[in-house]
């Protein structure tokens, strides 16, 4: 039984390249990844909400606007996972696999206003003093916190990887931050129980920092990719795996963008001349199902065949 729960709730990959075998599947991963987290993320919140109105901790204070903001990404995120699935058209002929990067934005922009909402809240505490009650429930709280986003945050980031989304990837490094902040709760209640009401605030501070570390990490792999930014390394993955398939006799021309999870290359084969038309087409066919079985998160190859020696 734990191990059906196990494999149905889990992300795995069964080979070093990738184990998701179509488009839908790595779809429904995202789906699924995002409304788990959710829940999770919703329970944490409500209950740091209760403990924030009993206590009036401003490092709470932080921990829980930044748990609120996962909720309010979380939803576009699957919208745009849904609309990847929908049919290209005459005037997105590409499909709308896009839509997963924009999200990827929405998501920095909601990190970029609870760091500056964190910072607003944090020296409003230092110039005004305020008393922290409860303690004990605080902590208790940030425990949870600390360790219910890991979870998410690790849930997330494996989920993101194994499809290769960027924009559900930067959604479990921003819960990972959240498991930080918590932590730094913890730390805040520590120094009101030894007389230090100044370090609750002053954490505070701290986790916005941290924060905006976050955002500059993940905003680089999305913004990246609405560049038609590819990770180093790809381009010479795919011609070395082009290279590989037998009667190709050189590379050229090769391009690779991200849509969305998903990885499209194009590329430049030169052949034997003597080649019929049907067999340079059965080579292209080659190349391509060679690339994508070797390439992670490589979905779609476009191969162009041109004969030996003409250049390219």
């Amino acid at each position: 039984m734990w191990a059906r729960v196990k494999h149905a709730l889990i992300p795995h990959s069964h080979d070093h390249v990738d184990a998701v075998t179509s488009a839908d599947e790595a779809s429904s991963i995202g789906i699924r990844a995002s409304w788990i987290s959710l829940a999770g993320m919703a329970a944490t919140a409500l209950l740091q909400v209760v403990i924030y109105l009993m206590s009036g901790s401003v490092a709470l204070l932080a921990d829980t606007v930044h748990n609120l903001g996962h909720l309010a990404t979380t939803i576009p995120l699957i919208i745009a996972f849904r609309l990847g699935r929908r049919a290209p058209t005459r005037a997105y002929t590409y499909g709308f696999r896009r839509a997963e990067d924009l999200v990827g934005l929405l998501i920095g922009l909601v990190i970029a206003a609870s760091a500056v909402l964190i910072v607003w809240e944090s020296v409003t505490a230092l110039s005004a003093e305020r008393d922290m009650t409860n303690l004990p429930w605080v902590m208790a709280a940030a425990i949870v916190g600390a360790l219910g986003n890991e979870v998410v945050a690790w849930y997330r980031i494996r989920a993101g990887r194994r499809i290769g989304s960027a924009a559900l990837i930067a959604e479990g490094q921003h819960a990972r931050t959240d498991a930080l902040t918590s932590v730094a709760v913890a730390i805040g209640v520590i120094g009101a129980w030894l007389g230090l009401p100044w370090l609750d605030p002053v954490i505070g501070l701290v986790i916005a920092a941290v924060i905006v570390g976050v955002l500059i990490s993940s905003m680089r792999s999305v913004i990246r990719r609405l560049m038609d930014g590819v990770e180093p390394g790809t381009i010479d993955a795919i011609e070395a795996s082009a290279a590989e398939v037998p009667g190709v006799a050189a590379v050229s021309q090769p391009r690779a963008r991200w849509s969305g999870h998903r990885l499209v290359a194009e590329l430049s084969v030169a052949v034997d001349g003597a080649l019929t038309v049907e067999a340079a087409h059965g080579l292209a066919h080659a190349v391509e199902d060679h690339v994508r079985g070797t390439v992670p998160h490589l979905w779609q190859v476009n191969v162009h065949v041109t004969p030996e020696g003409h250049g390219g």
